[in-house]
């Protein structure tokens, strides 16, 4: 019922991605320098065997180019498959491994000082709430300056959006908040 009167009104809510299964549901930008900004993901659900060790505290493995974030619990118990928005560039994607090391809800921003030689008009400083670049909460990972955290622009999501970091949307990123322990091991690919 309140989906029903939501679209009434044209609000949309965000709900979990579904998974694809076929072998050819990855979708490429075929020129990445052209001015078209599209919003593509693709959502194929993985297992966790071929990326980690074993799930110990949890494991998440962002697919940069997919766009999307698989998250595993230690017991297996729980998958969850969220569409995320990756760096504009691939000089700004760090790959590899990292795992959490702090949580905040309602995180406070400050831009690294390369976005600030490349953006000298941005504030030195954004307090909580829905200016905040890093929406509602935020997984610090052991990579100075990278985060996986959530936004309030939710056009970003599918897209080539960010300064490094791996945005979703603030309901997918306080669900994951919930389900993530510091020391959760992460891989970007």
């Amino acid at each position: 019922m309140v989906l029903a009167s939501s679209a009434a009104f044209g609000v949309s809510l965000a709900m979990p991605a579904l998974a694809q299964t076929g072998a050819d549901t990855t979708e490429i930008e075929s020129d990445l320098n052209s001015n078209i900004r599209r919003n593509i993901s693709s959502f194929r659900s993985l297992q966790w065997q071929p990326y980690f060790n074993d799930t110990k505290k949890g494991a998440i493995l962002v697919d940069t180019t997919s766009r999307a974030l698989h998250f595993w619990s230690e017991d297996q118990t729980i998958y969850r498959l969220y569409p995320t928005s990756v760096p504009l560039t691939d000089d700004l994607t760090r790959r590899g491994r990292t795992e959490v090391v702090r949580k905040v809800v309602g995180p406070e921003w400050r831009p690294t000082p390369s976005m600030k030689l490349r953006n000298p008009e941005w504030p030195d400083y954004v307090g909580p709430g829905p200016d905040n670049p890093l929406g509602t909460h935020a997984l610090y990972l052991s990579w100075e300056y990278y985060r996986i955290h959530g936004t309030h622009d939710t056009r970003k999501i599918g897209r080539r959006s960010s300064n490094g970091c791996i945005g979703l949307y603030n309901e997918h990123i306080a669900e994951l908040f919930s389900l993530t322990q510091t020391g959760t091991q992460v891989l970007l690919i």
